[in-house]
């Protein structure tokens, strides 16, 4: 599965504004099935500023442990059918950094996968990565959940299906997931709901 990453100033201005009021990650990491990440969140229009409206949390949030624990059962009946971690992937759940790995995918399929990292990240480097998705990779960036999200979508290069990328930033913790043929609708903002609220 290939990650593209990738419209202006403007809208680098505006992550920019929405990280400043965050201290501590944008349709759902993935949305529909083959379909936009961008479908389940509305975009603002070029005319509206995104407000933020996270505030600093006491203590840090705690990266999750099970992939199957933070999704809504919507989200894993969608997923029902998918193989989770599955060994002829690679290592996955927690990495040696901290972080957790989640990765659906049938390794006997050529593209359909759904692979998300959820790990900690500071503000400063938070802002820079989506600052560059924003004015350099033409993602869409707003500030849904009191977090910023960032999401784009793309035809996959080989085969008839759509690939993606949505990145979810809150409270010193990114959500990152990459896609290709497979993105459950409420998939990111199942996660989100499940380490914030």
């Amino acid at each position: 599965m290939r990650t593209h990453r990738a419209s202006g100033v403007a809208v680098a201005l505006l992550v920019a504004t929405a990280l400043a009021g965050c201290t501590g990650s944008p349709s759902d990491g993935a949305s529909t099935p083959a379909t936009s990440a961008a479908s389940e969140s509305p975009s603002p229009s070029a005319s509206e500023t995104p407000k933020p409206t996270a505030t600093p949390t006491s203590k840090p949030v705690a990266i999750p442990e099970d992939c199957r624990a933070i999704l809504s059962d919507d989200v894993l009946a969608q997923l029902e059918d998918v193989p989770l971690n599955d060994p002829a992937v690679g290592p996955t759940g927690i990495q040696p950094g901290g972080s957790l790995l989640c990765i659906w995918r049938d390794p006997r399929a050529d593209t359909t996968a759904l692979i998300t990292t959820i790990s900690h990240m500071n503000r400063g480097p938070a802002l820079g990565m989506l600052n560059v998705l924003a004015d350099d990779e033409g993602f869409t960036c707003f500030t849904p959940d009191e977090g910023t999200r960032c999401e784009k979508t793309w035809e996959n290069e080989v085969y008839p299906v759509t690939d993606g990328r949505t990145l979810f930033w809150r409270d010193g913790v990114m959500i990152d997931t990459s896609y290709s043929n497979l993105a459950p609708s409420g998939y990111t903002s199942s996660i989100v709901a499940s380490l914030f609220e």
